[in-house]
């Protein structure tokens, strides 16, 4: 997609992989802009949350907000109103990655008198090895619950299509296929599909026709 966005917001189903791609996209933007942030709102999920990799982000001058101290750790439906400054702010490129579902977008939702006159794109990560988002039906009735919640409009879809370092270069093809299917169901484009580096090398062939963003993984299980 041309457009550049000053404020993209990251929506999807849990599991889908909305914070590692927010974290990856936070890095692509900081080597073109001086002001950075992301905005950790994942106010549903204990796990895979960007606050995790805070010393990271912090290391290349990206800005992230999101609850510090005992509170980062803690499963609570925390919101920081800093998110407002960096909003209004027309210096600063802004990702906000969202918590998932209908569930977690009650947070960004909070925010729309904000958001809602900004320059800002909204975009749904579908990961199709998930429930409910496995079909193009069951992710154009997921995003309809979130696009209520938040009173905001999807911009475009992300394939994100994956079973962590299981994936194949099958998984991925088939995930864009369906990514496509709900592409047309929603009129909607596909901006592009985020693979991890690791299956550069097999998805060569997909990436010499189709729009390919590698990314690294920042997030680990509970007991990696």
């Amino acid at each position: 997609m041309a457009d550049d966005p000053r404020i993209k917001i990251i929506i999807g189903h849990f599991g889908s992989g909305k914070t590692e791609i927010s974290i990856n996209l936070s890095l692509f933007v900081k080597e073109q802009h001086a002001k950075v942030a992301l905005s950790d709102l994942d106010v549903i999920n204990p796990y895979f949350r960007s606050r995790e990799v805070r010393s990271h982000l912090e290391k290349f001058g990206i800005e992230l907000i999101a609850p510090q101290g005992k509170i980062a750790t803690a499963d609570l439906p925390y919101v920081s109103g800093e998110l407002n400054r960096v909003i209004i702010d027309s210096e600063y490129k802004v990702i906000i990655d969202v918590g998932g579902d209908k569930d977690g977008a009650v947070a960004l939702g909070q925010f729309y008198n904000q958001l809602k006159n900004q320059d800002y794109q909204m975009y749904f990560v579908v990961n199709t090895k998930r429930p409910y988002v496995s079909t193009a039906e069951g992710i154009k009735e997921t995003i309809k619950q979130i696009e209520l919640v938040t009173r905001l409009k999807t911009s475009a879809l992300i394939n994100n299509t994956n079973l962590g370092m299981e994936t194949t270069a099958d998984d991925v093809i088939r995930g864009f296929e369906i990514t496509s299917e709900a592409s047309r169901l929603l009129n909607l484009p596909v901006l592009y599909t985020t693979v991890s580096s690791h299956l550069q090398e097999e998805t060569k062939a997909f990436a010499s026709i189709h729009d390919v963003i590698y990314i690294e993984r920042f997030m680990k299980l509970p007991w990696e």
